[in-house]
């Protein structure tokens, strides 16, 4: 295999898990992007050599181009650096790990490049689905989720025959307050919101697996990936994070795809897609597992995830609007600025205040983002 990578979000969880599958697969990769982390990305540029790192933080950006300057690879900056990467020519496949609204323009410029595109960046199509969709038909690249649930829809439906799909069914953990009330999550703090389960994952999408808003994020997503509409799209609680997701089909017969929960093993399927080839995630063994769980989400307890469905009814900026909320709530949590119901409460209020627009261009959803942020900065409780 000979593939040539440009991963961008190299230094969040996603990134460096995806960095151990090239390693162990022996990719070459031509450009590595980061937020702000110059320290781990200089490691892995001097490890794998490639032409061209991102930082989008100005400064940041300087000082390893200073650090770099006894190596051939081109530093640049900000959102016309993380474009630079998304089209670079040597690049097969673009990988778009970053976290974020900031990951919806690199992702248009790869499409628009013709690049293949593996997706972890959920904030992409939640925004702007419409726009990369379009933009998919116009081009020759195609797109391939590396979200574990959206990989196993996807892979349950290699060979699928066409309006074969009745339904997507996507697994929730529930995250570590699964089973709480609204009183026992009142004093919640980040620390314990950070305390995922069964999965490793940044802060910021952990945060989304306790409030629930990244299954509703995920909702949003499936529907552009699997062009299915709410109604067909159904969440089930699932603990053990055995089976990554379901899709059933016209006969009411349903396939489910199973693992481990390692985000390497969809990220090595992006990676190699259509293949299949052996990696380094553990064997699934189900007689150790012992036993399957589903239950129904709690919409009351987990306001965010209602909100995503709520903003996916209304169609237009209003998945834009409650994403851009959400960012800026989860942001304030983190620094201890907000409760942890202060989250769902905020989103909510946000989408609420939304002026429906009907009108998608990237500046309408960009504008609907900085108001949806806007709001939940000027409205939360001092």
């Amino acid at each position: 295999m000979k593939k040539n990578i440009s991963l961008l979000g190299s230094t969040g969880s996603i990134g460096t898990q995806t960095l151990e599958v090239v390693r162990n697969l022996g990719l070459q990769v031509c450009a590595l992007t980061a937020h702000s982390n110059i320290q781990l990305l200089e490691r892995q540029i001097r490890e794998f050599h490639p032409q061209l790192a991102v930082v989008y933080e100005e400064r940041a950006a300087q000082q390893l181009k200073a650090n770099l300057a006894d190596t051939a690879t081109k530093v640049l900056a900000g959102e016309e650096g993380l474009e630079a990467a998304a089209c670079i020519p040597e690049a097969d496949l673009v990988l778009n790990a970053v976290v974020g609204m900031v990951g919806l323009r690199p992702t248009l410029a790869a499409v628009a490049a013709d690049k293949d595109l593996a997706l972890a960046n959920k904030e992409t199509l939640v925004a702007g689905g419409a726009l990369v969709m379009d933009a998919l038909q116009k081009h020759k690249g195609h797109l391939i989720p590396v979200d574990s649930e959206h990989s196993a829809v996807f892979q349950c439906l290699q060979g699928a025959p066409n309006r074969a799909l009745k339904k997507v069914i996507l697994t929730a953990s529930g995250g570590p307050f699964f089973g709480k009330t609204c009183a026992e999550l009142a004093s919640v703090t980040p620390e314990q919101a950070l305390q995922h389960p069964n999965w490793n994952m940044g802060a910021k999408v952990t945060i989304d697996s306790a409030t629930l808003m990244n299954k509703g994020l995920e909702v949003m997503e499936a529907g552009w990936l699997f062009h299915v509409p709410l109604s067909k799209i159904q969440v089930v609680v699932h603990r053990e994070s055995v089976i990554h997701s379901m899709v059933e089909f016209e006969d009411h017969a349903i396939l489910a795809q199973l693992g481990t929960a390692d985000m390497r093993l969809p990220i090595q399927y992006a990676l190699t897609y259509p293949e299949r080839v052996p990696g380094p995630v553990e064997e699934l063994d189900l007689c150790k597992v012992g036993r399957l769980t589903f239950y129904e989400p709690d919409q009351q307890t987990f306001p965010c995830f209602a909100a995503c469905l709520n903003a996916m009814q209304r169609g237009g900026v209003a998945p834009a609007a409650v994403n851009g909320a959400n960012e800026a709530a989860v942001q304030l949590f983190l620094q201890k600025k907000i409760s942890f119901l202060e989250i769902g409460e905020l989103v909510q209020a946000a989408l609420h205040a939304q002026p429906d627009v009907t009108e998608l261009t990237l500046d309408t959803i960009l504008k609907a983002d900085a108001q949806a942020r806007n709001y939940v900065l000027s409205h939360r409780k001092e």
